[in-house]
């Protein structure tokens, strides 16, 4: 067994690359036998921040962001089966509340009581889960180009008999490779990608193979969820969320896209009780271009120094 969980030690196990303050240090965890790994950025003594990346994205998604957070202690995550974290056990699942007890326990060994949550995507919807279940430890919620899963109609037995066929479906494929890096933004190009936006997120998305480039991100990943949250469980949350909430929304990300979700943030604006919403010009990573970074990070840096979050 793991050392630091004998001891029952709150010290983060840090590998440090580079004694520059301005570039990231790389961290790993091991939490309920999981290797989790991320990248940190600012002081020790800074504003605690966790960040949650996005579907198939990584820790790297934030190499933009973090470093305008000036003040705070910024920690971004490889969620599990993705960038440079494990892939779960093959009976294992991906639904959008596995990694919570996780997330628990990386803030243990950081020695967080309580942070700031910043998630992008479906790391946003995982963030609010763990807000809502687990408010203590939240001091403020900034959610980038999502806030929850978008809530479903579907029977429950649709659901799960995709859940078991998509499971056996992408177990059973051949991992996925790629002879270049060019050739793996290519293919992030053709999904809908920015060409900026493809190659940020190519060095951490791929492995040396003897057989060629292949993909860390479990295949799994692309699988149904065993269950899907319904619209009172969705209202549900949203009214658990306890600390200050800040939506930033790309212009030409995911709300133009899909109607659903300006229903959410006109039932997020009812339900939670500190909530603001922010529009900035760029598409769904509009986290990664740097023209609008910094108008996310003052929006951030704004809110928080207006809740006096410290």
């Amino acid at each position: 067994m793991n050392g630091l969980r004998d001891k029952h030690s709150l010290k983060q196990a840090l590998h440090m690359t580079t004694t520059d303050t301005t570039a990231p240090r790389t961290c790993h965890w091991e939490v309920d036998d999981l290797q989790f790994s991320g990248l940190i950025w600012g002081p020790e003594t800074g504003t605690p921040v966790l960040m949650l990346h996005g579907w198939m994205d990584h820790a790297e998604s934030f190499k933009e962001l973090a470093p305008l957070l000036t003040g705070c202690k910024v920690v971004a995550l490889d969620l599990s089966g993705q960038g440079q974290s494990a892939h779960r056990s093959p009976h294992a699942t991906y639904n959008i509340w596995d990694d919570l007890p996780q997330i628990a326990g990386i803030l243990d060994q950081l020695g967080w009581e309580s942070c700031v949550l910043i998630g992008h995507s479906r790391g946003a919807n995982i963030a609010a889960l763990f807000a809502a279940a687990l408010p203590e430890r939240v001091r403020a919620l900034v959610s980038l180009d999502s806030l929850v899963a978008e809530p479903t109609d579907d029977n429950v037995v649709t659901t799960l008999r995709a859940f078991i066929l998509q499971g056996q479906k992408q177990k059973s494929r051949a991992p996925r490779l790629f002879k270049t890096q060019s050739d793996y933004i290519a293919r992030r190009k053709a999904q809908g990608n920015s060409s900026q936006t493809s190659a940020a997120l190519a060095d951490r998305a791929l492995k040396q193979t003897p057989d060629g480039l292949q993909m860390r991100g479990d295949a799994r990943l692309f699988a149904s969820s065993a269950i899907k949250l319904k619209q009172s469980d969705i209202e549900a949350v949203l009214r658990a969320l306890q600390c200050p909430v800040l939506n930033i929304w790309a212009t030409d990300g995911i709300k133009s896209k899909r109607p659903k979700v300006a229903d959410m943030i006109q039932i997020a604006e009812r339900l939670v009780a500190e909530y603001k919403t922010v529009d900035l010009p760029g598409d769904h990573h509009f986290h990664l271009d740097k023209s609008t970074t910094i108008d996310i990070a003052k929006a951030i840096t704004d809110f928080l120094n207006q809740n006096k979050i410290r």
